[in-house]
């Protein structure tokens, strides 16, 4: 999450290395910020077992699971419709300005999606008006929407955003996770099916209306993949070998990566297998890292000041979207500090203060929580 709000940021800066940034469509190129979007479904995928195994040990049967992906889906598909409409917002048809529209459209997700405490009848029904209001918000949000040059367009989905693209990979990986989970040769088969699905994508030989066409739901299933592997590792000699062979099966995916160059650019816009297997590959070579600092070395504390970003994820993600409309507004940043070296360095430390709002706002029992 760190380092998803800093490539974010990297939009503001000039003369950064070409690198960092995203590459285009059509480039056969990996540049440092495409990486971080596969990580981040990774990390989801890697999420799911444990949530699931959580909820079923507190007697929640399948109906009750099954309808909390689907509210979850649902809601981060109606945020990925609202943050991806934004550019397309037609200012002077709307009398809106992109600054208003974002902020009201944040205060909407927080008053439906806020952990509300348990409370008495009293307060159950302000949050639930709290919670009424937001949907009014939002409702009227599209309402006064105009889109397009000419003011005439309405919100649609177009590429769903981030957020929409995590609801898709959530509402078709968590079903099938919850009802495979007893058998991880089956969870394996279904990794490899939607890795081939990617790759008949792109071969055209067939088309499929999944966004992505697989590549997200391949991320979350590696994910799920690690997971069951650190189940596996019952014995201190299985979890010293653990990092190994996470790095194991990175070496592989890159090498089947380079393979598929042969084939297909690396390209995250067109979302190709060369892509989903290189990004595949860092992210188990950097959960080896990760693992080995944290679990083995009992390091976890060295995270403490970013923790946040894991704890509120979604809050963190979001809050961007207030700061960039108040910056606007409240002040201009000279042109050396958004340049270059400087510029990076700006961008890290933005990103440290958006962690800290979150933190702040989790004291004062705001976080949001789908």
């Amino acid at each position: 999450m760190l380092l998803m709000i800093f490539v974010n940021d990297l939009w503001s800066l000039t003369g950064v290395p070409l690198w960092l940034e995203h590459a285009r469509a059509d480039q056969d190129f990996l540049g440092f910020s495409d990486i971080v979007f596969p990580c981040f479904l990774f990390i989801v995928g890697m999420s799911i077992p444990y949530a699931m195994r959580n909820r079923l040990a507190r007697g929640e049967n399948y109906h009750q699971v099954l309808r909390h992906i689907a509210l979850r889906s649902f809601a981060l598909l109606v945020m990925g419709v609202f943050t991806v409409n934004i550019n397309n917002l037609n200012v002077e048809a709307s009398g809106l300005s992109r600054e208003a529209f974002q902020i009201l459209m944040v205060i909407g997700f927080f008053l439906i999606w806020n952990v509300y405490p348990k409370s008495e009848n009293r307060k159950k029904y302000l949050y639930l008006g709290m919670q009424l209001t937001g949907v009014l918000l939002l409702i009227l949000l599209v309402y006064f929407f105009k889109g397009g040059k000419d003011g005439m367009g309405l919100m649609t989905p177009q590429w769903w955003g981030i957020l929409g693209l995590i609801g898709w990979t959530y509402l078709i990986t968590a079903p099938i996770y919850l009802f495979a989970r007893k058998s991880p040769v089956l969870l394996l088969l279904f990794w490899f099916l939607f890795t081939l699905l990617n790759i008949a994508e792109h071969a055209r030989w067939l088309h499929t209306p999944i966004p992505g066409g697989g590549a997200f739901q391949g991320f979350a299933f590696a994910g799920i993949a690690a997971s069951l592997l650190t189940d596996r590792a019952d014995t201190t000699e299985k979890r010293q070998k653990l990092p190994f062979l996470y790095i194991g099966i990175g070496i592989l995916l890159l090498m089947a990566g380079f393979a598929l160059r042969n084939f297909f650019i690396i390209s995250k816009i067109q979302a190709t297998p060369t892509w989903v297997f290189l990004c595949n590959a860092i992210a188990f070579g950097f959960f080896a890292v990760i693992y080995f600092v944290v679990d083995m070395k009992g390091k976890g504390n060295w995270f403490n000041l970013i923790k946040p970003a894991g704890t509120s994820t979604l809050t963190c993600y979001l809050i961007p979207y207030v700061y960039y409309s108040i910056a606007t507004f409240a002040f201009t940043l000279p042109l050396f500090l958004k340049t270059g070296a400087v510029g990076l360095l700006k961008s890290f430390v933005y990103a440290m203060i958006i962690i800290g709002i979150t933190a702040l706002l989790g004291e004062l029992k705001i976080k949001l929580k789908i």
